[in-house]
């Protein structure tokens, strides 16, 4: 790839990656609306603490 090419490649990374970091914002926004004190941490914490539940379940 030329210069060109690679300078339009990361301008467009970096619009992707503007616009994930804003949708990642909100999503925290909302959880922490809806009662997951930490947003995302929260909630991963607590879908690792169902996964491990629902593997103890099935032994």
């Amino acid at each position: 790839m030329n210069q060109e090419k690679l300078l339009k490649k990361v301008s467009e990374l970096e619009s992707i990656n503007d616009q994930l970091q804003a949708e990642i914002r909100y999503l925290d926004k909302l959880l922490k609306e809806v009662g997951f004190e930490e947003g995302l941490k929260t909630l991963k914490y607590a879908a690792h603490e169902l996964i491990e539940q629902e593997k103890q379940s099935d032994h």
